[in-house]
């Protein structure tokens, strides 16, 4: 059988090296690089192309940061965030720049190695705890209507879904950047959102 490499990334050594060891004792998973920082996250991608990397979420450089420096420089990894963060716009993040799975640190030996697993296989994994606040939270937004926007904050909406950051979206329309952020205050109210970044899956799922 074909062992299941992994990469492991976080800036608690203690932790960095009890996820390795309990991963290590599993048959068919070789631990093949392991750091502490968004620059370690993407030369192990560079140098080792793991399967799995796992990333936790604080950490220098930021996590939800190396999740898209890992993609870029190895598309066929496969990115598990493993945090204490139980902030749904974190996840929403994390998803959004190609995370295929969130688990919460405390998750046991076996509960890891499902979620290593069912990302390998291609479907996401969410800790239960979190679906449910996803849930939540969508059901509370559920409500909105991407109808109310005008002609120009749908143009802004767009951009958004495409992951442009305020100043990209104001060069692209010929906007000032204070009025892109207006016009994002004004759509995060009509649609019912706390961030961006769930209104741009909300915007997604809506077209």
């Amino acid at each position: 059988m074909t062992s299941i490499t992994i990469g492991v990334v976080d800036d608690h050594p203690l932790f960095r090296e009890g996820v390795t060891r309990s991963l290590s004792e599993i048959s068919g998973f070789v631990v093949v690089g392991e750091g502490a920082s968004s620059d370690d996250a993407a030369m192990i991608a560079s140098d080792n192309h793991p399967d799995i990397m796992l990333l936790d979420v604080s950490m220098p450089g930021g996590g939800l940061s190396a999740v898209s420096d890992v993609l870029a420089r190895s598309p066929t990894t496969k990115v598990l965030m493993l945090t204490v963060s139980e902030e749904v716009d974190t996840l929403l993040g994390a998803l959004q720049r190609g995370a295929m799975g969130y688990v919460l640190k405390g998750v046991g030996s076996r509960g890891l190695a499902e979620a290593i697993q069912t990302v390998l296989r291609g479907s996401r994994y969410i800790s239960p705890t979190m679906s449910a606040k996803v849930m939540e939270n969508s059901l509370n937004g559920g409500t909105s209507d991407k109808s109310s926007l005008t002609p120009r904050e749908r143009e802004v909406m767009d951009l958004v879904a495409q992951g442009m950051s305020n100043k990209h979206i104001g060069l692209r329309l010929s906007l000032q950047e204070k009025t892109v952020k207006h016009h994002m205050t004004q759509i995060l109210s009509k649609l019912g959102a706390s961030n961006r970044t769930e209104a741009a899956l909300q915007w997604r799922e809506r077209r």
